[in-house]
């Protein structure tokens, strides 16, 4: 008896001591995020008092209607969403599609070709400014949307993403699908995509998180600040207020930022589990 007490005694210990070291990791990664909350609510004078006030402050209302509607943040959010919403779909079909002609149709060069379209991965943003500068003046797109959706529309990690998916499919699907009497397009739109929505769920989360955390490009690209986006339009609120920055509106602005791509993880975070298997769930 007294060994099996003993044994369900470690068995609690080893249970609260694990559960104890996770909640402490949490809380260490969480406190920017926390103290972002906390500093959200605080006036000027809460924000600087020494020792740190770490209670919600008298301004929570206050800044948030304040950073909202004086600091023009909602149309950088509208701005930021409806090109985050453009560059994502677009990226999606042309991925799909680049995929499906890599995985169901042969032709010269193939893999060379595949091998061409991973080497972009390796062509970060700044190492492209000059020229894609370059590109849209002669384009006439500078200073518009067109310049910050365009250059994004393709996406090697797409591609990469929906081909290993689709080579993951069953020979015999395929076969079948032909003796069915199945066109590409019928195959495509009808077999390939309803069964890759959790691919397409997880590439939709990177792709809009990417392109809601760009600021280089924007920075350079668009001069009106009604064209501007979320993180350009964060940083402009540092140095605005008359006695210097107001730590609590731009708080207020980043947790409102980040707000959007947060309840989308949350609401796609099965997809994203769910799409990086790779179809090893088939």
């Amino acid at each position: 008896m007294f060994k099996v007490l003993g044994y369900r005694f470690k068995k609690l210990v080893n249970y609260c001591l694990h559960h104890l070291i996770l909640l402490i990791l949490l809380l260490i990664i969480a406190f920017p995020l926390i103290f972002a909350l906390i500093k959200s609510t605080q006036t000027i004078t809460e924000i600087f008092t020494y020792p740190p006030k770490m209670t919600i402050g008298s301004a929570l209302l206050e800044n948030y209607f304040t950073v909202w509607n004086d600091y023009n943040l909602k149309q950088y959010i509208l701005n930021t969403g409806f090109i985050a919403l453009v560059i994502t779909v677009g990226k999606i079909i042309l991925s799909i599609l680049a995929a499906f002609a890599f995985v169901f149709y042969g032709f010269s060069a193939k893999n060379l070709i595949f091998i061409f379209v991973l080497i972009t991965l390796m062509l970060p943003i700044p190492v492209r400014i000059v020229p894609l500068f370059d590109l849209m003046k002669q384009l006439h797109w500078g200073d518009t949307f067109y310049a910050l959706i365009v250059p994004f529309l393709a996406s090697a990690t797409g591609t990469f993403l929906f081909r290993q998916f689709f080579k993951s499919f069953p020979s015999n699907l395929v076969d079948a699908a032909k003796v069915d009497g199945a066109g590409p397009i019928r195959f495509l739109l009808q077999i390939l995509i309803p069964m890759s929505l959790n691919v397409i769920g997880a590439l939709a989360v990177i792709e809009i998180v990417y392109v809601w955390n760009q600021y280089l490009w924007p920075l350079i690209i668009i001069s009106t600040n009604g064209k501007n986006v979320i993180q350009v339009g964060l940083n402009s609120l540092i140095g605005t207020a008359d006695q210097g920055t107001d730590w609590g509106i731009v708080m207020a602005g980043a947790v409102l930022a980040l707000l959007p791509p947060l309840i989308l993880f949350i609401i796609l975070q099965q997809q994203i589990i769910q799409g990086f298997s790779l179809g090893n769930e088939k």
